[in-house]
């Protein structure tokens, strides 16, 4: 059984990147963090590090979150050890960039497996226990592909879209149960996704003429989660310099 004080929040994909930019803006506000990863277990490990490091606690747990019965495993764990989660933010996503016409059907189907089956996975015991307790708030984090579109970019495209759609589907079934459901949708993020594109092309379609920190779209989810936006669901709020 639970014995800490701390809400419990899930980050999936939380090993780097956005993910850990989250994981460590919870931490610093008082959650103890579930970091889930796919692979790169030192990775994972210098997450949960730099929560500790923000006077937090939280674990770490490796599974795929499109594997139906590795996720259900997993999350049988996790909530054996943690019965209520406060905040859940999926966060777990891939890239398979490509000309519509010349993808191969995994890339197609990998990608949005991910995004979306992922969601399924992840979401669907947790938001149990959301019910239950009348209370939870929920982050899916999306894309400016899934609002515009982006050439060579179908699968992401669709999966992002398809999550945007799905959470704000769900938004509208729980909201009178006590629980929020909101999408937050990043422009040009320096990540390692996109480190090899050619930034000083890709800042002249942003207003803003930059690309974003981490840390500020890990700012957003937090305040998505706080008590501050309480009367804020199904919506999708865009970090992207002015793209959208």
């Amino acid at each position: 059984m639970e014995t800490k004080t701390k809400p419990t929040a899930i980050v999936t994909g939380a090993s780097r990147g956005i993910g850990r930019a989250i994981a460590l803006e919870l931490s610093a506000n008082g959650y103890f963090v579930v970091i889930t990863y796919r692979s790169g277990e030192a990775a994972a490990a210098e997450t949960l590090e730099g929560v500790r490091q923000a006077g937090s606690d939280g674990e770490t747990i490796p599974f795929d979150v499109a594997d139906a019965a590795a996720a259900q495993s997993a999350m049988e764990e996790i909530l054996s050890r943690h019965p209520q989660v406060e905040a859940l933010i999926n966060n777990a996503g891939i890239t398979a960039d490509g000309l519509f016409m010349m993808m191969p059907a995994q890339d197609w189907q990998r990608v949005i497996d991910v995004t979306l089956q992922g969601f399924y996975n992840v979401t669907k015991p947790v938001l149990k226990r959301m019910v239950r307790a009348k209370r939870g708030a929920i982050v899916s984090i999306a894309s400016v592909s899934g609002i515009v579109g982006n050439r060579g970019q179908a699968n992401y495209s669709a999966a992002k879209a398809g999550l945007i759609g799905a959470s704000r589907s769900l938004a509208a079934e729980v909201a009178r149960l006590g629980i929020r459901v909101n999408v937050v949708a990043p422009g040009l993020i320096d990540t390692e996704m996109i480190r090899e594109l050619p930034l000083d092309h890709l800042k002249q379609m942003v207003p803003m003429a930059r690309v974003g920190r981490p840390e500020e779209v890990a700012r957003v989810v937090r305040f998505l989660l706080s008590p501050d936006a309480s009367y804020i669901t199904g919506q999708v709020i865009g970090v992207n310099g002015g793209m959208c």
